[in-house]
């Protein structure tokens, strides 16, 4: 009878254990030894001479009843699901499927992309970008082996401040600031995840400066205020969100001096705005994935399809597929974006989320480049160049339809 009753006891505390929410954060230093070419998009990569600040992958993974995701963070302009799917099958414990990878969006990295040139040749080093795909395996790995119970802090507010603006008319862009704190059992912070819709590009592609941008300063001012391990997922930042370095006359203050204000600033803004969030014992968590659709109608989006070395499996002759995730976190709801969505598709999409907690992790999965609307799809001169640089006129209205049918089809959020 002893045994039986040991036996239960073991089953009950095993169970309770097994549905208890966990968190554990890890990083890897990615930062090119000796330094590579910057690249800020399409074109030839400028050479760097120098670095301010280093470039890391970065990782979140968080556990509850039999589900595990991972959330990964990388310092770059794209990260392509073909270099994804390479970590994927690498990392053990966590359904492929789960595993979401996106990218800060800093425009003073590596070639990501292995963009070619006219000849179809690309400066890209693949050597470097095999090694970053390890690292992230390995430091989703790490992560796994680390998990312990944690709670959650999770709130999005306005972040106040000369942290963004629209380049193409300057209110047109989303001021909130989304942000989940893991904590650990001792009350100490495992990780602050910020959600934020910006362009990383202060410093820009133009300079030879290797840089984690503002993204860098928004790690250190969080990580030195207690706030454990950060990460920086962005949002609908197309069309064109960019941060605020206007000054007078018509000037740019484009400097690292400037990225430390404001990642600085955008890292107190999030600290302030999750501050005040109570905290959420064992969060349900849910994560879903679909594979979709685009076909391709540009032709320099078809040349680089093409001829990158990355050799992109096209789903269909012109057409490219993608991974869209929905992610509840406790109350919480989160959607990829495979992309550069314009904020008019952000602000759609928030408004049909079924939360008041609303999260968008743009660039993850993949990185397509914009995304807009049929009616915004060459309607205007100053959307010229990102209906050039996007996949057709109906990338973003195809976008739309299939991540709001994944909403109506997953639960809600607990």
């Amino acid at each position: 009878m002893k045994k039986i009753g040991y036996l239960l006891l073991f089953l009950i505390c095993y169970t309770a254990g097994a549905q208890e929410f966990k968190a554990a954060a890890t990083l890897r230093l990615i930062t090119p030894n000796p330094l590579l070419p910057v690249s800020g998009g399409i074109g030839t990569p400028k050479k760097a001479t120098e670095k301010k600040g280093d470039l890391f992958a970065r990782v979140l993974v968080l556990e509850k009843a039999g589900t595990r995701v991972a959330i990964v963070s990388v310092d770059n302009l794209g990260w392509s699901s073909i270099l994804g799917n390479r970590s994927r099958a690498l990392i053990k414990g966590i359904p492929p499927e789960n595993v979401l990878i996106g990218c800060t969006h800093t425009h003073s990295g590596p070639d990501a992309y292995a963009f070619p040139d006219q000849s179809g040749k690309t400066s890209a080093d693949l050597n470097y970008l095999e090694d970053c795909v390890k690292k992230i395996a390995e430091a989703v790995n790490e992560a796994v082996t680390k998990l312990e119970p944690a709670s959650l802090k999770i709130a999005v507010g306005e972040a106040k401040g000369k942290i963004a603006y629209n380049y193409y008319a300057a209110d047109l862009y989303d001021p909130r600031c989304g942000v989940i704190q893991a904590i650990s059992k001792s009350g100490k912070p495992i990780a602050t995840l910020v959600n934020y819709a910006i362009h990383p590009e202060v410093i820009g592609s133009g300079r030879g400066i290797l840089s984690p941008d503002l993204c860098g300063p928004l790690y250190d001012r969080i990580e030195s205020k207690g706030g454990g391990m950060a990460l920086f997922m962005n949002g609908a930042q197309g069309g064109m969100v960019t941060a605020d370095t206007r000054r007078e006359a018509n000037t740019e203050a484009n400097t690292w001096e400037e990225c430390i204000r404001i990642g600085e600033l955008l890292g107190d803004e999030a600290l302030r705005i999750i501050s005040t969030a109570s905290p959420i014992e064992n969060p349900a968590l849910y994560c879903t994935s679909r594979k979709v659709e685009f076909p391709v109608e540009s032709d320099m989006m078809k040349y680089i399809l093409k001829n990158s070395p990355l050799k992109h499996p096209n789903a269909k002759p012109d057409a490219v597929s993608a991974q869209l995730n929905l992610l509840n976190i406790g109350p919480a709801q989160i959607l990829t974006i495979p992309g550069e969505a314009l904020p008019n598709i952000g602000f759609y999409l928030k408004r049909h989320m079924n939360t008041k907690l609303p999260f968008l992790f743009g660039l993850t999965n993949d990185a397509y480049g914009y995304m807009l609307t049929k009616v915004d799809f060459n309607s205007f001169k100053r959307y010229d160049y990102v209906s050039r640089t996007s996949l057709g006129e109906m990338t973003g209205e195809l976008y739309m339809e299939y991540a709001l049918k994944l909403v109506k089809e997953s639960p809600k959020p607990e």
